[in-house]
């Protein structure tokens, strides 16, 4: 029997490369010297295209597939699919929800207590001799009994909210709307006014049109000098320049980000901070989630080839 053709936008794992290869006919765009050409050459085999949820699938590769059916994205976010070119052709989409949650909210919560109590720089003092040539280090500021903020209560939201929970942390959220499933925390529709409220703000909103730049120049302000940004969602829902003016004149107190504008090209001006905790897109990156994404990945291009409801659909 004849396997479908797939086009794979980036690289994978070891364990999710070789099931993949032995499943599917997989053409390389990552390894294409030149794309342009290389689209052009299998774009009209190919009936499927397994990607990850920051590289996506432009409408110029849609439109390269002329007979494209599926599209499945290793990850929670889809936003880099052009979800408009794929509604105008019946182009089915999927992600990998659920299986990447809890790993998420983990590590949101693990920036937060490390930049809060100065753990890196702490480290360094040890290292470095400071402990034993300066004494103490100096003091930071504690986590437990303040207030959290959550802008976006979805899945990985509420994972977060949860954890909070455990170090006493007053909490409210925002969202488009109450949920029926935090009653125990406070609802804020406002995001402008869940910051004001907060010493500690994370942003776990899916991205799209109506949320670029949903943390803008107010939010941040509202946040305040003795604030802090953790963003463990999507690099669009943050004006940069806004959140990079604030950490530079201390008008926000700190940041911690997984997630960056052109990353891995990040704005050299995050490297000069020192109110900045910087992840490198690693929230999910662990090998037991990693693996869980992988296998979801092909379990929808299967489902999709064989005629079955797709397990995790966005289209």
């Amino acid at each position: 029997m004849t396997k479908p053709h797939i086009l794979q936008v980036g690289p994978y794992p070891e364990w999710d490369e070789v099931p993949l290869n032995e499943a599917f006919t997989v053409h390389r765009y990552f390894d294409a010297a030149d794309k342009a050409r290389f689209l052009a050459e299998v774009g009209p085999s190919v009936k499927g295209i397994a990607t990850r949820g920051e590289l996506g699938a432009t409408r110029a590769m849609i439109e390269a597939c002329s007979g494209l059916e599926v599209i499945s994205v290793y990850g929670v976010g889809f936003d880099a699919v052009d979800l408009a070119a794929c509604r105008e052709r019946g182009i089915r989409v999927t992600n990998t929800p659920d299986v990447l949650t809890n790993d998420v909210a983990d590590l949101g919560v693990a920036m937060m207590l490390c930049l809060s109590r100065g753990m890196i720089g702490a480290e360094s003092w040890v290292k470095d001799g400071s402990w034993a040539a300066k004494g103490l280090y100096p003091l930071k500021r504690r986590v437990w009994g303040r207030r959290a903020g959550v802008l976006g209560l979805g899945r990985i939201g509420y994972e977060v909210a949860k954890r909070l929970k455990g170090f006493d942390l007053e909490i409210a959220y925002s969202d488009v709307e109450a949920k029926p499933y935090a009653s125990e925390w406070e609802y804020i529709a406002d995001p402008v006014a869940l910051a004001e409220r907060s010493d500690f703000l994370f942003v776990t909103l899916a991205a799209s049109v109506a949320t670029r730049h949903i943390v803008g120049r107010e939010v941040i302000a509202a946040l305040g000098a003795e604030g802090m940004l953790i963003n463990i969602s999507r690099a669009s829902n943050i004006d940069e320049e806004a959140l990079l003016e604030a950490l530079e004149n201390r008008t926000l107190g700190s940041a911690a980000l997984d997630v960056f504008e052109g990353e891995p090209a990040l704005n050299p001006r995050f490297l000069a901070l020192d109110n900045v905790l910087l992840q490198p897109h690693h929230a999910s990156g662990t090998i037991e989630t990693r693996k869980a994404m992988g296998q979801l990945v092909r379990d929808n291009l299967a489902a999709h080839f064989a005629g079955k409801p797709l397990p995790t659909p966005v289209l």
